[in-house]
């Protein structure tokens, strides 16, 4: 990794908290705890924001790997103040070092939501089918929670059929499966129910039933049928 960059880690430093600290660590069991230093992330979300668009911030972007989480949370705020092409080029260049969920799904670009016109909404597609390819875990995991975020509108059946085939032995892709597939299965029940029935691998259906019987958004007739 990247030395830190000192101007950026002083300030997150400052702003640790040990008791944070103890609290966060068993929450990010991959990451080591000497490279979590405590700084809560309304924190670092509102130094991402005196800092977007200077010099220093610039420099950071560009200054991977990093070596501490904060710093990696610090990153992610940072690219969602992008749009268009540099948010993408951006979260390309990122994704592949992102070594944490928390990370990951703190990572939600405002950009995508006003990706409205279909030009844009076809970049987005075509951008989250190559994560959805990435050798890396968290850059996949991104991409089918931008999936269930951004194009659960209507239940697409290719989407529906390309998550069901994964097979997957890594835990936090597992669980964004199951949460995805869980939401499906709230917004469009009788087009995804059929996906519970054994299209899905045990690990994701474990976990897809369990969120949805826990779900307030399913009625009991409906939860019954996953029993």
């Amino acid at each position: 990794m990247s030395l830190p960059c000192r101007p950026i880690v002083d300030t997150l430093r400052h702003m640790a908290d040990p008791k944070y600290k103890a609290f966060q660590a068993p929450l990010l069991p991959t990451v080591e705890k000497d490279r979590i230093l405590g700084v809560p992330m309304p924190h670092i979300r509102k130094y991402a924001k005196s800092i977007k668009n200077s010099p220093l911030a610039a420099a950071f972007l560009e200054d991977l790997p990093h070596f501490y989480y904060e710093e990696q949370n610090l990153h992610a705020f940072l690219i969602m103040e992008l749009e268009g092409h540099r948010l993408f080029e951006a979260l390309d260049a990122f994704l592949p070092y992102v070594d944490n969920w928390g990370t990951c799904d703190s990572l939600r670009p405002p950009y995508f939501k006003k990706a409205k016109d279909e030009q844009s909404r076809q970049e987005l597609r075509q951008r989250i089918d190559g994560w959805l390819s990435s050798p890396h875990l968290y850059a996949r995991r991104f991409a089918i929670e931008m999936l269930m975020l951004h194009f659960l509108e209507i239940p697409r059946k290719g989407d529906l059929d390309r998550l069901a085939a994964v097979k997957s032995e890594e835990y936090y892709e597992q669980m964004m499966l199951a949460w995805y597939f869980t939401e499906a299965l709230c917004r469009h029940y009788d087009a995804v129910l059929p996906y519970t029935e054994g299209r899905l691998c045990d690990p994701v259906l474990k976990m897809a039933k369990r969120k949805a019987l826990d779900s307030l958004k399913l009625n009991e007739d409906q939860k019954s049928a996953l029993k």
